[in-house]
């Protein structure tokens, strides 16, 4: 039952990347700033049938510096969306990020974000 109020509360959720540990909803002020950003590049994480959500959970923690619940509700757009941008920023620094989570056997790419 625990998952499934999780899941419900993160249908409202915007984003899980780091923000300091201040969580950020998204709004209809925050679209143009969202998509008229200076980093262009996003830090995707993917879904497989192999890692355990314990594993990606202490991956991103790790890894990306994100908080338990940040690095929980990543976990949980990834698995249910195939896919989630759990970073933003510069290639050069992703990069870095995407290496040591591919080298921890989760599939990592970067994409330029549209």
């Amino acid at each position: 039952m625990r998952h499934r109020h999780i899941f419900l509360f993160l249908l409202f959720k915007c984003e899980c990347m780091g923000t300091g540990g201040n969580t950020r909803y998204k709004s209809d002020e925050d679209t143009d700033l969202l998509t008229g950003t200076e980093e262009p590049y996003s830090l995707i994480v993917w879904n497989d049938e192999v890692n355990t959500f314990e594993w990606v959970i202490e991956t991103l923690m790790t890894v990306c510096g994100h908080t338990p619940e940040q690095a929980e509700q990543c976990a949980y757009f990834i698995h249910f969306q195939g896919k989630y941008a759990v970073k933003n920023g510069p290639y050069e620094e992703l990069k870095q990020y995407c290496d040591a989570i591919t080298e921890r056997g989760i599939g990592a790419t970067i994409e330029v974000t549209a």
